[in-house]
């Protein structure tokens, strides 16, 4: 079946069927149990609120990695899982994932000793999917490859290597191969009930959130795979559910190169609240972050706060020659991490281990928390063996650790500006007619052909799929994505069959939306 949500959506809301597996949740842990589901063979439904990675999925560092502060943290299990994980997926989807280098600028003996011992106790752990060497390099050597930072006191450098991807992309891709793979990924579709016959949970209530069509699920299992939401769907199962996760949030600036030219990406060890800062080279732009900051209520758009901004400008203005201000910021994200409420209330949100928990009700619910999406399909293949556990099935055999993702090429140029689309870059050039040098945006190498990909092919529904996720020109210029946002919404209402009112709504909900990504 092609990934068309028309026929996608007849086919969730059919009465007759009975799912084996329906995740709720098409963010990156959702995307990996359906994907690991529907391989080994059963009938699975994913089902999204809003857009695949609206959330926190689509607002990471952008970095696929074992993880060096968890392994500052003696959390040695988590930094083997993930660095076997990112080893994989760079060879599951090598035209999204690539080698990244990082430096750690080194000021003392101590610091050389302290990070080139820890690093080569990192690559050990990586074994055979290490995807590098580290190593010391000269103070020469540094200042040759990051021209930028300041120099004074510095000896030296530790160069190490980790992976780098675009995760909205990644999402994408993942809904599309389960797709490919008979199952069924529906953006806008809102759970808002759970079905149970007797005291065992049944299936669920959802509504069609564009056309306002409610529908029964029936499913012989249900996956609660909402990240900072969990606890919504697990009230709805259990009204006096206790509380398992906390939301902690990151933010992420958006500068230009001119501040920071380096391909290698620059890596703080210590900030003044205890995290590491990255300065990670994307798209052609540097993003800088992130923050762990204890947050109330999770909201789908999360605000970066004031005392965050000036943090990472701060910080940042203390290692780079030319300090960033306010106003050269191009945009600024927020993503909200899902983790699970610590039992010491005095713990600190980036001392809370970032390892998943599989949470199985009375009822019968599947909940899964913490994880990251370096993991996310080691996630999704836990989530799945316990499943089968608990219900006693046929233990079938994981078929995602070797399982090429939609859009695998090998035939990677990453200074093409339509590489993240992989094997169907060929597709979307024909379909440029010659026109290729006619960008909507020239400094953001967005083209027409692009918006109708990503409506025919690739579920975009609204303004923001496409310059949010399918695009990330939000993220990487709000302000210009501002300005070809009319023209974006035009294209779109041809192919979605819209009318002008349509136009007018997505340009001012789009506008509304991308002014909260810009600093005053």
């Amino acid at each position: 079946m092609n990934f068309n949500r028309t026929q996608l959506l007849e086919k969730a809301t059919s009465q007759n069927t009975l799912w084996d597996v329906l995740v709720i949740g098409g963010g990156a842990t959702g995307l990996g149990v359906a994907l690991d589901a529907v391989t080994r063979g059963y009938k699975t439904l994913l089902v999204e609120q809003a857009d695949f990675a609206k959330g926190t999925s689509s607002r990471s560092t952008k970095l696929v990695h074992g993880g060096v502060r968890y392994l500052a943290q003696g959390d040695v299990g988590l930094v083997r899982e993930a660095s076997v994980e990112r080893g994989l997926l760079q060879k599951n989807a090598p035209h999204l994932v690539k080698n990244q280098t990082f430096i750690i600028p080194v000021y003392s003996f101590w610091e050389r000793i302290q990070y080139t011992i820890g690093l080569k106790f990192y690559d050990w752990i990586a074994g055979r999917l290490s995807l590098g060497r580290s190593i010391f390099i000269s103070r020469k050597k540094t200042i040759e490859a990051l021209p930028d930072i300041k120099t004074k006191g510095l000896t030296g450098g530790v160069l190490y290597h980790d992976g780098q991807f675009d995760d909205s992309r990644l999402a994408v891709n993942l809904a599309q191969s389960i797709v490919e793979n008979g199952g069924v990924a529906l953006n806008y579709v809102k759970i808002t009930g759970i079905v149970k016959d007797g005291n065992t949970i049944a299936g669920a209530e959802a509504v069609d959130i564009e056309k306002g069509n409610p529908f029964t699920i029936k499913a012989r299992s249900v996956v609660n795979a909402t990240g900072v939401f969990v606890d919504d769907i697990l009230k709805m199962d259990n009204p006096k559910a206790a509380k398992t996760v906390v939301a902690s949030q990151g933010i992420h600036l958006v500068i230009s190169k001119e501040f920071y030219a380096s391909t290698h990406a620059l890596m703080i060890p210590k900030t003044s609240d205890g995290r590491v800062l990255f300065a990670v080279p994307w798209h052609n732009e540097v993003v800088v972050g992130t923050t762990d900051t204890p947050v109330g209520e999770p909201s789908l758009e999360p605000h970066a706060l004031e005392k965050e901004i000036e943090f990472i400008l701060k910080t940042a203005g203390q290692y780079l020659i030319k300090k960033p201000k306010r106003s050269d910021v191009l945009s600024v994200f927020v993503g909200l991490r899902p983790l699970a409420a610590p039992k010491e209330n005095n713990q600190k949100t980036k001392e809370i281990s970032r390892s998943h928990k599989i949470i199985i009700s009375a009822s019968g619910l599947f909940t899964i928390i913490g994880g990251k999406w370096t993991t996310y399909r080691k996630m999704g293949e836990d989530m799945v063996n316990a499943i089968e556990r608990h219900f006693g099935w046929h233990g079938t055999k994981p078929e995602t650790a070797h399982l090429k993702i939609h859009g695998f090429s090998q035939k990677n140029d990453w200074q093409d500006p339509l590489y993240f689309y992989g094997s169907d870059a060929d597709e979307i050039i024909k379909r440029m007619n010659g026109a290729a040098d006619q960008w909507i945006s020239e400094s953001l190498k967005l083209h027409e052909a692009q918006v109708h990909w990503a409506v025919e092919h690739e579920m975009a529904r609204t303004v923001e799929d496409v310059l949010a996720r399918r695009t990330r020109a939000l993220l990487l210029d709000a302000r210009e994505s501002i300005r070809i946002c009319p023209q974006v919404a035009s294209i779109m209402a041809k192919d979605l069959n819209e009318d002008e009112a349509w136009i007018h709504k997505e340009v001012e909900t789009y506008t509304k939306l991308a002014e909260q990504y810009l600093l005053n």
